[in-house]
């Protein structure tokens, strides 16, 4: 099984629910959400997986953002959002309820008796005694571990493989010392090291900042599969990069290079490698998010793919 990590930001959260709804995600994708705030378009999107009777995992003690601190006051101004989705959260069994392991949440998670319906995030090697302390008599529903003996050797069964894949560069024109690389081989092999599934944080990567700023270049960031099936990943860049000016004018120049470069090497068509395709048919600049958007729709869709033998 497929289970990728996102932020809960609107882009990430309209990518989820674009892809249910196109039917281009199969049940052998469960997406994890770390919500950054409560949203009409995170309740939207819950609804949406819930409606069509599928899984999804939502953090429950995030960190990043102020998830619970919003989610408490809005239900303490009687926000209908809120109400809702703390409803969802906490009472519909297609939402997993999940938690990253640390020290503050031991007793919470202890006392609980679902507590083997849970999926845990657990990479931090000095929570790992907490964990077995919660966990003496039964096992989460999953364990997301990090590739390390330490949690390999203490948690039998039930564990997911959770790496950071995305090799993030801090601008976006450094993409072009190294613009096709090695991405991922997890899903070849996670079965055979008595892993139930992998997961990682797309194209996005581990690293998060909530607020946006305008690039100097352009980056678009594609995977698809090579000859022996491994996952690589692609990095169109823009040329004009002198300066922030003409957003539209420099994703054109990286979208032109993905086109022609996705047509020469047979890339897999997918919903979100779609939305490029029209964009470069329009002309028109869809904004940042939107790039985002198509590149985790991509990534998400292949994976799909490939674990249901398409």
């Amino acid at each position: 099984m497929y289970f990728p990590y996102l932020r809960g930001r609107q882009f990430e959260l309209i990518a989820l629910r674009e892809l249910l709804e196109g039917k281009r995600i199969s049940e052998k994708v469960i997406p994890i959400i770390e919500p950054v705030k409560p949203s009409s378009t995170l309740l939207k999107t819950l609804e949406t997986f819930v409606k069509n009777d599928r899984e999804i995992a939502v953090v429950f003690n995030p960190t990043v953002g102020d998830f619970a601190k919003k989610l408490k006051e809005m239900r303490e101004e009687d926000s209908k959002v809120a109400n809702e989705m703390y409803d969802l959260l906490t009472q519909n069994d297609k939402v997993i309820k999940s938690y990253i392991m640390d020290r503050g949440i031991l007793s919470e998670i202890k006392s609980e008796a679902s507590k083997n319906k849970y999926l845990i995030i657990n990479l931090n090697r000095d929570c790992l005694d907490d964990f077995l302390d919660a966990y003496e008599d039964t096992l989460p529903r999953f364990t997301l571990i990090p590739d390390d003996r330490a949690f390999r050797r203490v948690i039998p069964d039930s564990k997911v493989l959770f790496e950071d894949n995305f090799n993030k560069q801090s601008r976006n024109i450094d993409y072009i010392d190294n613009q096709d690389e090695f991405f991922s081989d997890s899903h070849l092999y996670y079965q055979n090291e008595n892993y139930v599934g992998f997961a990682d944080y797309s194209v996005v990567g581990e690293e998060f900042n909530e607020s946006g700023f305008a690039p100097v270049a352009v980056a678009i960031h594609v995977v698809y599969f090579d000859k022996k099936k491994e996952l690589r990943i692609h990095h169109f860049v823009s040329d004009s990069n002198e300066g922030i000016e003409d957003p539209g004018g420099k994703f054109g120049e990286a979208l032109e290079k993905l086109v022609y470069w996705c047509d020469e090497n047979n890339v897999q068509n997918t919903l979100g490698l779609q939305g490029f395709y029209d964009c470069y048919s329009s002309g028109k600049y869809p904004g940042l998010g939107t790039v985002k958007k198509y590149s985790i729709m991509h990534h998400i869709e292949l994976v799909s793919n490939f674990l249901g033998g398409k």
